[in-house]
């Protein structure tokens, strides 16, 4: 029996292996993006148009939450799906995809002496028991009679804009 010996054998092995460590290499080290049910972690800075901020975490310890599950605002949610890991992010959210429209019913008035011993002052915090659970409000209004009590979050009705950052992603 006779042997032909194939002259580009070795460079068809080379080129087999580096095609095999090319695709080893694109699967894993493709960067991992959120999806629903990851937790993550980010860094954020939240701020009213005017830029005025009203909250961050930049500094301390990050936010980490499970996406999709209802922990945080659902603009806020939907905003981290897809982003990778170091990736900085600006989104725009309306009062819907924040913590909503003001709600007229939330706002109520109620005579002085419904809140005991207190002595309300505009912006005092005061709290409420609705179908078993407790609700914070805000004193908006005082006159010598009633006080106007606001139960709305204290950032509904507005437009929000986020800086997020994506620090670590966890697979459910």
């Amino acid at each position: 029996m006779q042997t032909t010996n194939i002259p580009y054998k070795p460079l068809i092995v080379a080129i087999v292996v580096v095609l095999a460590l090319i695709i080893v290499y694109l699967v894993y080290s493709s960067p991992q993006v959120v999806a629903l049910n990851d937790t993550i972690s980010v860094y954020y800075t939240g701020a009213f148009t005017n830029g005025t901020v009203f909250g961050t975490n930049i500094g301390g310890e990050p936010l980490n939450f499970t996406v999709g599950a209802g922990n945080v605002i659902t603009g806020f949610d939907q905003a981290v799906i897809g982003m990778k890991i170091n990736e900085t992010k600006n989104v725009t959210l309306s009062p819907a995809e924040a913590y909503g429209e003001i709600n007229p019913a939330l706002i109520v008035t109620v005579p002085r002496s419904e809140l005991g011993n207190q002595t309300p002052t505009v912006g005092m915090i005061v709290t409420q028991n609705s179908n078993g659970q407790e609700i914070e409000g805000v004193v908006t209004a005082v006159n010598a009679t009633t006080a106007t009590l606001n139960f709305n979050p204290p950032l509904a009705g507005n437009t929000l804009v986020f800086t997020i950052k994506v620090v670590a992603i966890r697979r459910a």
